[in-house]
């Protein structure tokens, strides 16, 4: 375990991916006094705009990420929809990627993530693969309607998925996937979607955060609720399945565990993501320590920080409105930082399209009702606009 660090020169981690999460981990690597190295490739990314380096690669550029990793101490990444070539072959070669590449290609997968869940016995949907529309018949015929559809590969934010009601409309879903290798999920009639943020250190220490309760609209996440307004039952079997997630993929930083809850109480897990997420933002000003802190504890052989939650908190996403498109406008700041309990980030982005994530607020509260209340209130008056003021559509 790393029980010295060097002011000069510094511990040195590199990132791959330079958006708000490597920004985050960007910021909170530099409180440690470490360098940091990121890669993407839009000049003066989030992430660079607080790191000390970006390389301006392609995330498939193999020699611009071997580059990035010989001047590193570790490597780590910021989402999971990379070729992974690049990052097994540092690993084959002695460099330490955490979490490591074997796990990244099993679990930027949804069937073969799904198949190593079930297999250990961790509560998931019923699920089939499907290589082509015939299959998914086969399919919807032993799972039944409604059923999504979902592209094994590269879906995030309601993209790549597909709810299915009937057989008449089964084919056209799928060809609107594009035709790839599809998992065929049972359709959960969940009352809340909840994650767990959860840690596993170099050494095999395991935390996890408090269980946030998520709400969507349009497939991406608007708000999250901490603590859930669940039973204490579902709050500690949500913790436990998250924990042994995580033991059983051996992860190295932290993961979020997403999962439906049903009336019964039932918890199944929906996905997993091997980093930092959108619904563990209320840890940077709720927890005693950031998910993003402990990602880079984590990573750098650090122990892991206290998870404990100081106040309730609500987290609401800042999208790009429907129709606005350009230079990025935040209005209604005034309004809302004069709101007691509000803290503001935005992620650096310069344009704003619809539904982008350009930002997120998080209300802290001694009590549940008030931060929900606030959060309210503050989410109606920001709006993130055109520089020009007017949309497109108008």
């Amino acid at each position: 375990m790393l029980n010295r660090i060097a002011v000069r020169p510094p511990f040195r981690i590199a990132i791959v991916g330079g958006g708000q999460l490597g920004k985050m981990m960007t910021v909170a690597a530099k409180q440690l006094g470490f360098h940091v190295t990121v890669l993407d490739p839009t000049p003066e990314s989030p992430a660079a705009q607080v790191a000390d380096r970006q390389v301006v690669a392609a995330f498939t550029d193999g020699e611009a990420i071997r580059s990035l990793a010989a001047s590193a101490d570790v490597i780590t990444y910021e989402f999971e929809h990379i070729d992974c070539s690049s990052l097994l072959a540092l690993e084959e070669d002695g460099y330490p990627v955490f979490p490591t590449a074997r796990l990244l290609r099993i679990i930027q997968n949804k069937l073969t993530q799904k198949k190593a869940l079930a297999k250990a016995n961790i509560p998931v949907p019923s699920f089939l693969p499907a290589a082509d529309s015939k299959e998914a018949g086969e399919a919807a015929a032993k799972l039944g309607f409604p059923l999504l559809l979902k592209a094994c590969r590269g879906g995030y934010d309601g993209k790549g998925n597909a709810l299915v009601m009937n057989a008449g409309e089964l084919d056209a879903q799928f060809e609107s996937l594009g035709g790839c290798e599809i998992l065929v999920e049972e359709f959960i009639p969940f009352t809340c979607e909840v994650s767990v943020m959860v840690a596993r250190g170099r050494f095999g220490e395991i935390k996890s955060y408090p269980l946030s309760e998520n709400e969507h609209a349009d497939n991406i996440l608007r708000q999250s609720v901490v603590p859930a307004r669940v039973a204490p039952a579902v709050e500690l079997k949500s913790r436990q399945v998250a924990e042994s997630v995580m033991s059983l993929f051996s992860g190295v930083g932290v993961f979020c565990v997403e999962m439906f809850v049903t009336a019964q109480g039932e918890v199944l897990v929906n996905e997993v993501a091997p980093r930092p997420h959108n619904s563990g933002h209320y840890t940077i000003e709720a927890c005693v320590t950031s998910q993003f802190e402990q990602h880079i504890r984590a990573i750098a052989g650090l122990p892991l920080g206290d998870t404990t939650l100081v106040q309730p908190a609500v987290m609401v996403n800042l999208l790009g409105e429907e129709g606005f498109y350009g230079p990025a406008v935040l209005e209604g700041t005034a309004l809302a930082l004069s709101l007691p309990g509000v803290h503001l980030h935005l992620y650096g982005k310069s344009i704003t399209s619809p539904l982008r994530k350009m930002g997120h607020i998080t209300v802290t509260a001694p009590k549940l009702a008030q931060a929900i209340d606030v959060a309210a209130r503050a989410g109606q008056a920001l709006r993130v606009i055109s520089q020009e003021g007017e949309s497109l559509n108008e």
